[in-house]
Formats: structure tokens, sequence, C-alpha cells
């Protein structure tokens, strides 16, 4: 089969890798119909995240049909289209069984595409299948399904439920890509008398508008002083960091008001300053995280009702063997104006894919 391999950092290809195989009797195999690509991808492929070895096959979201499955799993079976997710559980272990899968020291966590081959392929193995995969209704289309398997559960759980997004708060999204957009969609669950965008690319602030926004702010025309004038110089109750660099996540500390909360969503490749002679006595909270992805069922129902906003993301799609051209789109994203890429999902509204 063919799939995405990392060579190292800046080196990668889509070629020729073994098919997988059930290796435990808790695994399964699902033939990939939907992928898309995250922005923790580019994070590897600039080499931020060591772990992940040279030779592996990336990518930790897809939608597909399970092809076989073990002798030891009982909530799917062949024939069976379902929701890969991006962390995978054991369910036995101390962090699972408090909900904590992102955690999980049974073999599971962060492991597709990080650990082991991901999802990025025509085919993959996913263990712990009971609890990693999820059966899908058919009212649900690939293509809006997964978007499911990271970014709504990442910004819902480590953003806004971090965040105690509560009504009547001013929310902050700093950082309008993928993650930010979603997370502006899912705080709007808990009725924020505001939510205000942050980002450089004005797309991406039009993009938030549309997605619920109720103002947006150049990052480079000084944000914090549009959160004072709205707030009455207090600073905003949650600031959800949404990229990932040093200068975001301190903006995010300048922007919050004393007793709020930032929630960073964001993986960092290199340090940040923690000013906490400024932050020290203003009772901010500071919340990190995994996505745990325990509130998909949830996401894929209101998905299923037609409450999340899903498609509006898709702004590319690509036959599942233009991987590398998909790559050069999404990583050009301020040029090309792409949100999320999918790959493989047939489109109903055959989505132009603009000149590189």
């Amino acid at each position: 089969m063919k799939g995405y391999v990392f060579h190292g950092p800046g080196q990668s290809a889509w070629e020729d890798v073994p098919d997988p195989a059930i290796k435990e009797p808790t695994d399964a195999v699902v033939r990939v119909d939907a992928v898309t690509i995250c922005g923790t991808d580019l994070h590897i492929l600039k080499g931020d995240v060591p772990e992940v070895r040279p030779g592996t096959v990336l990518g930790h979201e897809a939608v597909g049909e399970i092809m076989e499955a073990g002798s030891d799993v009982r909530t799917v079976r062949p024939g069976d289209r379902v929701l890969v997710s991006c962390i995978t559980s054991c369910g036995r272990c101390r962090f699972c069984r408090e909900g904590m899968y992102g955690q999980c020291r049974g073999g599971g966590g962060w492991i597709l595409g990080h650990l082991i081959d991901g999802t990025q392929a025509e085919y993959v193995r996913v263990p712990h299948a009971d609890l990693s995969v999820h059966a899908l209704p058919g009212a649900v289309e690939s293509r809006d399904a997964v978007l499911l398997a990271d970014i709504f559960p990442t910004s819902y759980e480590v953003g806004v439920l971090n965040g105690r997004v509560r009504p009547g708060d001013t929310v902050a999204v700093v950082g309008a890509g993928p993650i930010g957009l979603a997370a502006v969609a899912t705080a709007q669950l808990f009725s924020p008398e505001r939510i205000v965008a942050v980002d450089l690319a004005a797309s991406r602030l039009e993009a938030a508008r549309r997605l619920g926004a109720d103002a947006v702010a150049d990052a480079g025309e000084d944000p914090e002083q549009l959160i004072a004038d709205l707030t009455d110089g207090l600073g905003a109750d949650v600031v959800i960091e949404a990229v990932g660099v040093p200068e975001s996540f301190e903006l995010c500390t300048r922007m919050v008001r004393p007793g709020g909360h930032v929630a960073n969503i964001g993986v960092h490749g290199r340090p940040a300053t923690l000013h906490l002679e400024d932050l020290w006595i203003k009772n901010v909270t500071i919340t990190t995280g995994l996505v745990d992805t325990r509130s998909t069922p949830t996401l894929l129902r209101m998905t299923a009702a037609g409450r999340l906003p899903t498609a509006e993301l898709v702004t590319h799609t690509f036959p599942l063997e233009h991987m590398e051209e998909a790559y050069d789109v999404f990583s050009r994203a301020a040029d090309t104006g792409a949100l999320k890429v999918v790959l493989g999902a047939p489109s109903h509204d055959d989505l132009a894919v603009p000149a590189a």
C-alpha cells in the first residue's frame, strides 16, 4: 500500500509501505476513506516532535471502513464505517479510568502518526479499537466526520472546557487557524457575551466572523487594546491560545483579566516566558493539555443534528494519492487560503484547488 512517510525534518514522501496487520486481539485494520492533515503534522516535519522516528507513516485523523477486527474487539466489526480518533485508549489504566485518555499508560494516548504508523495511508492498524474508533451514523458525511477526529474535540476540551467558558464571558481566541476556528464555534455553546478572534491573516479573520466571532483583531495592531476597550479595561474572562509560539502565549497572558483563564491548545516547539512577576497577583489560571476525545460521541451527535459547522472549515479536497500536493497547499495557508484539507472523501461541492 501507499503511505505518507516522515524521513526526518523537512523530508517526507508518499511511497510504498508494508500493509498493516492485526498484532493484538484488540486491534482493528481500517481502510482509509477520508483523512486530513493537522498543524501538528507540520510541527513534526519541522522537527518539533523528536519522538517521531524516521520511517513513520504520519497522520492521526481518519474515517474509514473496518476491514479486519481482532478476536477481542466487541464494538465494531468488518464492514462498519468508523471515525478513527486521534487518541487511542486502553480503557484500563488509571488515566483512562478517569477519562484522561490522552494520558493513557496502557499503550494508548497520541500514538498514531507519532509513536506508530498513522492514518495518512490506504490502510491503518488501530490498537484498542473498542475505545479508539467510533461507529458513524449514515447522516454524517466523511468529510465532516473527519474533523471530529481531532480539531473539534481538541478545541472544545482543551480550549473551551479547560478555559471554563461561561454565559456572559468575553472570550478571546488567539489564532484563527482550524483549531482556533473550532474554538470559536464551540465556545458559542456556552453563550458568551462576545468572542474576539485574533490572527495575522485577513482571510482567517473573515472565516472567524462567518463562524460566529463578534469582533476580530489583527495580531499586529494591538489586540490588547481592543480587549481592554471591550471590557472596560478588565481583560478577557477566557483567552484561548491556538497558535503555539511564544509570542502568542505571552500575548494571551497579557489579555486575560484578574481571576481569568488562559487555555493553551497550541503545540509549542520553543520555550515561552512565563511572567510570574506580573501574573502572581492576578489569580490567573493557566491550563495546558492533550485532548482526551471523551467528548467525541457528543460532538458526533451534534454534527448529525446539524449543530456544528464542520463543512465550513473544509476549503480543499484531494484524492488520497495527492498527499504531497495537499501538504504543500496546507503548509502555505497564507497564500492558498487553506483551513482544513480533506483527502479521499467524495465532495458534493466540487471544491476547486487554487494553483500553487
